[in-house]
């Protein structure tokens, strides 16, 4: 497929992820606010499929009816299926962080799957863990070794809102809209990810590793194991979105090309915080 085949099916899919995923579409015009129904993710706005750009005044429209209903003040989209969103967001007063946005390319040998990471199911007692790995993963964000390991695991899991995500993600797995993979040493859950399907298009989301435990494989183990997971349910576009250019490279180990740049949208953060 050409480069710009693809921007089009990922761009569909961003449209039809968060509606299989529960969300209320509102719609802005040139955007559309997806609001949650119930328990589950908070999503964004985003361009509306086919519309036109949006001006400055869509963006304030959106922001207030996030603040309205408390939600994250957040907008995501592909920058260069619409590259003049940008200026309208900044001049809104938000802050736009760049993700390399990447798709596997199958026409190259894939890495092996390894016993080191394996799909849970959604009764499987170590869901638990593995859907709090990447919280302490992403806390402490970057490729090098950090503090957080399997004692600061255990006692993360004890948290409440813990069970009200691992219910979140196990009712996803049931229903095949999530499959999640994690990397298992010693009975202890040291990395996990995961892809949600819409069609033939899935993208893969959370990879994180416990950072006392980066830098030994585990994130490109998860990783290979959900793409093969998911070629072998009929997926035929995989594709997801780096942390940063560090992030990037181990994904390209594991058959990843930049195919354009992902843009997140949010609040800049306080000063001095």
């Amino acid at each position: 497929m050409t480069t710009q085949t693809i921007l089009t099916a990922l761009e569909r899919y961003y449209d039809a992820a968060p509606r299989a995923g529960g969300a209320r579409a509102e719609d802005f015009g040139p955007l559309t606010l997806f609001v949650q129904e119930g328990a589950g993710w908070p999503y964004y706005a985003r361009p509306a499929l086919g519309g036109p750009d949006a001006s400055v005044a869509d963006v304030e429209r959106v922001l207030a009816r996030q603040r309205e209903l408390g939600l994250p003040e957040a907008f995501e989209w592909v920058a260069e299926n619409n590259p003049s969103l940008r200026a309208s967001v900044e001049a809104a007063g938000l802050h736009v962080h760049a993700h390399p946005l990447m798709v596997l390319d199958t026409s190259e040998p894939l890495p092996t799957p390894t016993a080191d990471a394996r799909v849970l199911g959604a009764d499987d007692p170590l869901l638990t863990a593995a859907v709090t790995v990447p919280m302490l993963a992403f806390a402490t964000p970057g490729t090098g070794l950090g503090e957080a390991g399997p004692a600061e695991l255990a006692a993360a899991t004890a948290d409440a809102a813990v069970e009200v995500r691992r219910a979140a993600v196990a009712r996803n797995i049931a229903s095949g809209r999530t499959v999640l993979a994690a990397a298992v040493r010693d009975g202890v859950v040291l990395c996990s990810g995961q892809y949600n399907p819409v069609g033939d298009v899935a993208e893969i989301v959370g990879v994180g590793t416990l950072p006392a435990a980066r830098r030994r494989g585990l994130a490109l183990a998860v990783t290979a194991t959900l793409v093969a997971e998911a070629l072998a349910r009929g997926v035929r576009t995989v594709f997801l979105s780096a942390g940063d250019e560090d992030v990037a490279r181990i994904y390209g180990r594991a058959g990843f090309r930049p195919v354009g740049t992902a843009l997140i949208a949010e609040p800049p953060a306080p000063v001095g915080g």
